[in-house]
């Protein structure tokens, strides 16, 4: 298949997980990327261990953490703090359709390798500046870290149980979002510059993802102007819509609408559904305190598998929780292609897992082809090539 991005050529001086995210993702929809890395280091998630990916001849082959964000990938190894380092990436960003960057503001000017330097040389470049807080306002020159923008942002106040501490998402939230959001936007620029005939600068701020995805929670306290409680797994609006005791381990239940509720009633052997204080949704919320008791002393006595089994039969949404292990072992994960094993012969056994992007265009799915690069691996095929002006 023809990938919608093939032709499209990417330079990413990113490191960590934003910026990254957003060449992988680019990489995957068919796009050029080269990654330029500092000689002998690269990446300091490469670092980022244990698990390291194991090398056949012994050693290791970076990080998992660097793996999970850097397939697709050219490495060129260039060093900003020399001149010469400098000329690659100025050369390479004058034949380029996009520059990622995540450098604290104002890191790349001091090179001259910024956006309004670059685009001297090549006025067609999208560059996309990724930071923790953007390029203005009274936070702008401080670090951004996913962990303390979950906690700024917000979102650390609406996650973990009522009577516990805020607690922050197992995946690095703002970071992941902001390579979704900050990919839309490159490819929107793209658009742009089809129009226009010119580049342009993006600002992608974690702060800024963070704030702009706390979503319906946001609006609750807008429209009200009261603060969403911690409510662990159960939902500020819906009931019921959380996780229930079986016999033998725990079930998800989502009760949307009425018509689920009374579905889910009668599997459990109840008429909660004709009481008023439980008929309609609102009714729920209010008497949460009462229902929920009552539905887990029910739940608690059917095995895991029949409360799976019959909601499903009822069209009630139900599910289990699953452990790494169960995911990549469910039916319809690996019916879908989720995790993907990349060539690398240098990796023992041959190849690398990675998980693939969730695209999927004309029935194939979206996945570069290549395992993420070992630094410098395309320093030689890059500069010789005559796409990138060599």
């Amino acid at each position: 298949m023809h990938k919608p991005l093939a032709g499209i050529k990417v330079l990413e001086l990113a490191r960590i997980l934003a910026g990254p995210w957003i060449g992988q993702l680019l990489a995957d929809l068919g796009a050029d990327v080269v990654k330029i890395e500092r000689p002998g280091i690269g990446d300091d998630t490469r670092s980022w261990g244990p698990p390291f990916v194991e090398a056949a001849e012994g050693g290791t082959l970076s990080a998992s953490y660097f793996h999970s964000t850097n397939r697709g990938k050219r490495s060129v190894a260039a060093d900003f703090e020399t001149e010469e380092g400098r000329a690659v990436v100025r050369r390479l960003a004058a034949h380029a359709d996009v520059m990622i960057e995540n450098f604290k503001v104002g890191g790349l000017k001091k090179y001259g390798l910024d956006h309004e330097s670059l685009r001297a040389l090549n006025p067609r470049l999208v560059t996309c500046s990724v930071t923790g807080f953007g390029q203005d306002g009274p936070y702008a020159p401080r670090a951004g870290y996913d962990f303390m923008i979950q906690g700024l942002g917000g979102i650390m106040s609406l996650t973990g149980e009522p009577d516990g501490e805020p607690v922050k998402t197992a995946v690095a939230f703002a970071d992941v979002f902001t390579g979704v959001y900050g990919t839309v936007a490159i490819l929107a620029a793209l658009q742009g510059r089809h129009a226009t005939g010119e580049g342009c600068h993006i600002d992608m701020a974690l702060l800024d993802t963070q704030v702009s995805v706390l979503g319906n929670q946001a609006l609750v306290y807008l429209v009200s102007g009261l603060l969403p409680p911690r409510m662990g797994n159960e939902h500020t609006s819906i009931v019921p819509y959380q996780v229930f005791p079986a016999a033998d381990g725990h079930v998800i239940v989502a009760c949307g609408n009425d018509g689920q509720f009374e579905k889910f009633c009668g599997v459990l052997g109840t008429a909660w559904h004709r009481d008023p204080a439980y008929a309609t949704n609102p009714a729920r919320v209010t008497n949460r305190a009462v229902l929920i008791p009552l539905i887990a002393a029910e739940t608690q006595r059917h095995p895991k598998a029949e409360l799976l089994a019959k909601l499903t039969a009822v069209n009630v949404p139900v599910g289990p929780i699953n452990d790494l292990a169960e995911v990549f072992s469910d039916p319809q994960v690996l019916h879908r292609g989720l995790r993907v094993d990349l060539p690398e012969p240098r990796a023992r056994g041959g190849s690398v897992p990675s998980v693939s992007s969730p695209i999927v265009i004309d029935g194939v799915r979206m996945v570069a082809e290549r395992a993420s690069p070992q630094v410098g691996d395309h320093t030689e095929s890059v500069l010789s090539d005559p796409a990138w002006g060599g």
